[in-house]
C-alpha cells in the first residue's frame, strides 16, 4: 500500500508538475518569509539543559534572590601601578554611571566606603603591626607631602633619605628598590612617557601584586533581546568610553570585558565567524560529489532545488516549533543538507538506474518511485526516529535539534518524492547511455564471497582487540572547553580563573535564614575540601577592639603630620628647580658599600639634575603626573587612620543586598582547598559540600550536575533510538535475520568510532556526543538500502548503482559534517569531528562489512537488460 500511495504521488506530481513547482516556491517563499521575520538564537549556554531539574532549579532560584549577580559585564583593570588602576577604574565607573538607558547599575567593588576606612582592621594583628610600623617609620616623608604637595616638597622629602644616610641614621641599601622606582619614574617623565610608578610599592618597598594592579566593575547592563547579540551596544559604549578617557596600554592601563553577557555574545560571533566561506567551500563540494554522482546538470538542479526548498520549509517549520534556536539546534541546518540530500540523491540514482532501462522519463520516474518506495520511507522513518529520541531527554539543546532535524527528515522525504519528480518532468535531463553501476567491482564482490568467513573473523578480532581503547575515552565535562579560548571574554575569564579571590569555581548556597547560615557555615569550615566559607558576617573583622586600638596609637603618632595645620605655599619655579638641584646633590655625594645602591643614588641624581635644567613644561608635566596619585595614597593613609567599629547595622546597603534577601534567607560562598582547576580536585570539593548541603548550586556544582545530564540524556536517547529503530525495522522486514543484518553493522561502526576516539584522544563532550546516537538514525538508512536489495536478490553490492549513491550520498554528508570541523568554534568543530568519524565507520561497515554478514541472496534478481542499440540493416544481394 505505501509503494502504491508514493507511486501515485509520483505520477499526480509528474501529471501537473507545473502546479506541484509552482506550489512548493510559495510554500518556500511563505516559509522564508516566516524564518526572516521569526528568527531568534539565544547563545546563553545555560539554558541547554532543562530548567525542571532539580539541581537548574537550585541555580534559578539562588539566581532570583540575587538578580544583581545575573547577566553581568565584568569589566577587567590591569594597569602599571594600583594607583593607575584606581584612577581608571573610577573615571570609568564615573563615565558609565550617568547612562542609565544602557547600564542598570554600575558598581566598584574594590572602592567600597567600608573596605577605604577600614581595611586595616581586616588584617591579621600580625599583619597589621607590620604596617602601622611601616607608616610610623614614613612619618617624615609623609609628613613632608603632606605640607608641601609640590615638586618642591617631594624634592625636599627625597633629601631626607639623603640626609639620613650622611648622618649614619640610615643604611642607603636599605632604599635601593625605591631609589630605582624614583629614576625610573623621571627617566620616562624626561622622555615624554607616562610613569608606571607606584607610591604604594615606594612607601612599602615590596613590589605590587597582580592582584594590587586590577580593578573590577561590575555592570549590569540593559540587553537588547531583540539582537542576535544582546550585549553589543552595552559593550560598545564601555569600550568607547575606555577609549574616550585614554585608558588603554599607552597610558598605562587596559580593558578587558568577560562575564556572561560578552561571553555569549562573542559564543554568536565566534559561531558566525567564517561561516560564509565554509557555507561556499561546501555547496562548491557537495555540487561536485553531486555532479558524480549524478552526472546531469539538469539532475543537479532539479536535487538542489528540493534541498533548498527542503531547507527553507525546515527552518520556518522549526522556528514555529521551538520559538528561539540554541547553540545545538541552529547546527540543523547542516544536518539538513548533509542528511536530507540523501534521500534525493538516492531517487535520483535510482532514476538513472530506471532511465538507463527503459529509456522514457515518465516510465524512468514511476520504476523509480516504485523501487525507491519501501528503501527511502523505511530509511525516512529510521531517521526520524533517531531524531525524536532526543525529545524526551533533559538535555534541552539536543532535544529541540532532535525536534527539528527529524521534522525535517520527513519534509527531505516528501520533497524527494514530489518536488524532485516534478522539477525531472520539466527539465527533461537526457537519457543514460551507461549503466550506473561500477562493473568494475564485480570480482571485488567475489572475492568477498568467497573471502566470507576469513574476514567475518578478523573483523570480530580487530573489534575485540581494539576494546581496551575504550577505557581511555573520556568526557570533557567542562563547558567553556567548548569556547574558543581567543576571544576577550573567555581568555579574560581563564585569566581570572587562577585567581582564588575571582571564585570561579565556588559553590553557593542559600540559607533560609542568617541563623542557618551561621551553623551550616560552620559545618562546611569543618571539611577538608574547603579553603573558606563566606557569608555576610565574613564581613565582620576579627579582634576589633585590640585592632582599633593599635590604629588608634598609630593615628595619635601620624595623624598631625598627614593633616597639617597650614600648607606652604605653592612654589615659584625657581624653587623647584632649587629644590631638585639640591636633592640631586645630596644623592650624588651619599656614602653607601652597597654597589646596587649606589648606582641607583647616581641614576635618581643625574635624573632630579636633568629635570631641573629642562623647561618649567617638563617640570609642571612632572608635577602632574607624579603628585595627584601621592596626594590620593596619603588621603588613603589618614582614611585608614580613622576606622570604626564594624557591625552588621553599619555595613553598606549594597553590601547587605549581594548577601541577604529582603525575607531574611542568607547567602553562603564556599571556596575550595586546592587547585581550583583541577577537575578531580572540583568533584571532590562538590561531593563533599553536597554531602552536606544537598542545595548547594556554583559552577563547581553545575559542571558536574551537567555532565551527569547529558550523559543519561544520551545514553536514553541512544536506549530509545534503538528500541524505535527496531520496531520499525520489525513491522517492515518481520525477519529477525534481517533486523540483525541491519543493526549488527550499526552496533560494530559505534564501537569502532569508540575506539578510534580513544586512539586519537578525541575527546566526548556536550557538543559532539549528539554523534553516537545520531550515528543510529543516519547509519541504519545505509543498511536498509543494502538489506532490501539483498531481500531482492541483489548479489553483486558493490558493483551494484546503490553503492554508487550510498557512496555518494556519504561523501555529501561527510562534506556538509567537515564544514563544521572547520568552524572556529571549539565546540561546533568537535561535533564535525565526531560526526564525520562516525559517517567513516557507518560507511565502511555498510559497503564492506554488511554485504560480507549478509552473504548469498535467499533468491536471484531477475536479470534486467538495457535498451539495445540499433541494429543495422541488412543489406540485399541483387
Amino acid at each position: 500500500m505505501l509503494t502504491r500511495l508514493i507511486v501515485f504521488l509520483v505520477e499526480v506530481c509528474c501529471r501537473f508538475a507545473w502546479l506541484t513547482v509552482l506550489g512548493f516556491l510559495a510554500l518556500s517563499g511563505l516559509s522564508a518569509e516566516y524564518a526572516r521575520t521569526h528568527f531568534a538564537l539565544s547563545t546563553d549556554s545555560s539554558q541547554l539543559i532543562s530548567t525542571r531539574l532539580a539541581w537548574r532549579q537550585r541555580e534559578l532560584a539562588i539566581d532570583k534572590a540575587f538578580p544583581e549577580r545575573t547577566d553581568l559585564i565584568v569589566v577587567v583593570i590591569d594597569a602599571a601601578s594600583p594607583e593607575r588602576a584606581e584612577e581608571a577604574a573610577a573615571a570609568l565607573a564615573g563615565a558609565l554611571k550617568p547612562r542609565a538607558e544602557l547600564f542598570q547599575f554600575v558598581q566598584q567593588p574594590d572602592a567600597s566606603p567600608l573596605f577605604a576606612r577600614n581595611g586595616l582592621l581586616f588584617l591579621s594583628r600580625e599583619e597589621l603591626a607590620e604596617q602601622t610600623e611601616a607608616l610610623i617609620r614614613a612619618q617624615p616623608f609623609l609628613g613632608s607631602i603632606a605640607a608641601d604637595p609640590t615638586l618642591r616638597g617631594l624634592a625636599h622629602t627625597l633629601s631626607f633619605i639623603a640626609q639620613a644616610v650622611s648622618a649614619g641614621q640610615a643604611e642607603l641599601g636599605d632604599f635601593t628598590r625605591q631609589l630605582q622606582l624614583l629614576g625610573d619614574a623621571f627617566d620616562a617623565i624626561l622622555k615624554g612617557q607616562r610613569p608606571k610608578l607606584s607610591w604604594a610599592e615606594v612607601m612599602s618597598g615590596r613590589v605590587a601584586t597582580q592582584r594590587e594592579l586590577r580593578r573590577f566593575l561590575h555592570v549590569k547592563p540593559v540587553l537588547d533581546f531583540g539582537a542576535l547579540e544582546p550585549g553589543a551596544t552595552a559593550t560598545a559604549a564601555i569600550r568607547a568610553a575606555a577609549a574616550n578617557l585614554n585608558i588603554d596600554p599607552a597610558h598605562g592601563a587596559s580593558v578587558r570585558l568577560t562575564g556572561p553577557v560578552p561571553m555569549a555574545d562573542e559564543e554568536f560571533a565566534t559561531i558566525t565567524e567564517g561561516a560564509a566561506l565554509n557555507t561556499a567551500l561546501t555547496v562548491l563540494s557537495v555540487l561536485l560529489l553531486a555532479w558524480l554522482a549524478l552526472g546531469s546538470a539538469r539532475i543537479i538542479v532539479a536535487v538542489f532545488i528540493t534541498l533548498l526548498v527542503g531547507l527553507i520549509v525546515t527552518a520556518a517549520a522549526g522556528l514555529s516549533l521551538v520559538g528561539t534556536l540554541n547553540l545545538i539546534s541552529v547546527a540543523f541546518a547542516v544536518l539538513f543538507i548533509g542528511i536530507g540530500i540523501d534521500f534525493a540523491i538516492q531517487f535520483g540514482v535510482r532514476y538513472r538506474t530506471e532511465r538507463y532501462l527503459c529509456g522514457d522519463l515518465r516510465t524512468a520516474l514511476r520504476s523509480a518511485a516504485k523501487e525507491a518506495a519501501i528503501p527511502l520511507a523505511l530509511a525516512a522513518a529510521a531517521t526520524t526516529a533517531g531524531f525524536f529520541s532526543f525529545l524526551p531527554t533533559d538535555y534541552r539543546g539536543v532535544s529541540e535539534l532532535g525536534l527539528i532535524a527529524g521534522t525535517g527528515m520527513g519534509i527531505a522525504f516528501l520533497t524527494s518524492i514530489t518536488l524532485l519528480p516534478a522539477l525531472l518532468t520539466i527539465l527533461q535531463p537526457p537519457g543514460e547511455r551507461r549503466e550506473i553501476g561500477y562493473r568494475w567491482l564485480v570480482p571485488i564482490d567475489r572475492l568477498l564471497a568467497w573471502l566470507r568467513i576469513p574476514l567475518l573473523l578478523l573483523t570480530g578480532l580487530a573489534v575485540l582487540a581494539g576494546l581496551p581503547l575504550l577505557a581511555r575515552v573520556s568526557f570533557d565535562f567542562n563547558p567553556l572547553n567548548l569556547r574558543s579560548a581567543k576571544v576577550e571574554s573567555v581568555a579574560t575569564y581563564l585569566d581570572l580563573r587562577h585567581d582564588p579571590a575571582a571564585g570561579a569555581n565556588n559553590i553557593e548556597v542559600l540559607a533560609p535564614s542568617a541563623k542557618a547560615a551561621a551553623e551550616l557555615a560552620e559545618r562546611l569550615r569543618a571539611l577538608p575540601e574547603v579553603a573558606r566559607v563566606m557569608t555576610l558576617e565574613s564581613f565582620i573583622p576579627a579582634e576589633q577592639a585590640e585592632k582599633l586600638a593599635t590604629i588608634s596609637e598609630a593615628a595619635r603618632l601620624i595623624a598631625p603630620t598627614l593633616s597639617p595645620a597650614q600648607l606652604r605655599p605653592p612654589p615659584q619655579d625657581g624653587e623647584s628647580i632649587a629644590a631638585l638641584r639640591d636633592a640631586a646633590q645630596m644623592f650624588a655625594q651619599a656614602p653607601t658599600a652597597d654597589e646596587a645602591a649606589g648606582r641607583a643614588a647616581q641614576r635618581l641624581s643625574s635624573m632630579l639634575e636633568r629635570l631641573a635644567l629642562a623647561g618649567a613644561e617638563m617640570r609642571a608635566d612632572a608635577e602632574a603626573q607624579l603628585l595627584p596619585p601621592l596626594r590620593r595614597s596619603i588621603d588613603k593613609v589618614r582614611l585608614s587612620l580613622t576606622a570604626a567599629p564594624v557591625s552588621i547595622d553599619t555595613l553598606p546597603t549594597e553590601l547587605v543586598r549581594e548577601w541577604r534577601t529582603a525575607d531574611g534567607r542568607a547567602r553562603l560562598q564556599v571556596v575550595p582547598k586546592g587547585d581550583v582547576n583541577d577537575n578531580a580536585t572540583l568533584r571532590r570539593f562538590a561531593g563533599a559540600v553536597l554531602s552536606v548541603t544537598p542545595e548547594a548550586t556554583g559552577s563547581a556544582i553545575l559542571i558536574q550536575e551537567s555532565a551527569g545530564t547529558v550523559l543519561f540524556a544520551f545514553i536514553e536517547a541512544g536506549i530509545l533510538a534503538f528500541a524505535s529503530i527496531t520496531l520499525i525495522l520489525f513491522a517492515v522486514l518481520r525477519r529477525a535475520s534481517d533486523i540483525f543484518y541491519t543493526l549488527m553493522p550499526l552496533v560494530l561502526a559505534g564501537v569502532v568510532t569508540l575506539e578510534l576516539c580513544g586512539l586519537i584522544d578525541l575527546k566526548l563532550n556536550f557538543a559532539n556526543i549528539i554523534a553516537l546516537p545520531l550515528l543510529l538514525g543516519v547509519g541504519v538508512a545505509f543498511k536498509i538500502y543494502y538489506v532490501l536489495a539483498w531481500r531482492a536478490g541483489e548479489s553483486r553490492l558493490l558493483a551494484s548503482s546503490l553503492t554508487r549513491a550510498v557512496f555518494f550520498s556519504a561523501m555529501t554528508t561527510a562534506t556538509a559534517f567537515g564544514s563544521l570541523w572547520l568552524s572556529s568554534h571549539p565546540g561546533t568543530s568537535s561535533m564535525g569531528k565526531l560526526l564525520s568519524l562516525s559517517l567513516l565507520t557507518t560507511l565502511i561497515a555498510a559497503v564492506v562489512f554488511q554485504p560480507i554478514l549478509m552473504g548469498p541472496p535467499r533468491k536471484a534478481k531477475p536479470a534486467r537488460q538495457g535498451p539495445q542499440p540499433p541494429r543495422e540493416p541488412t543489406k540485399q544481394t541483387p
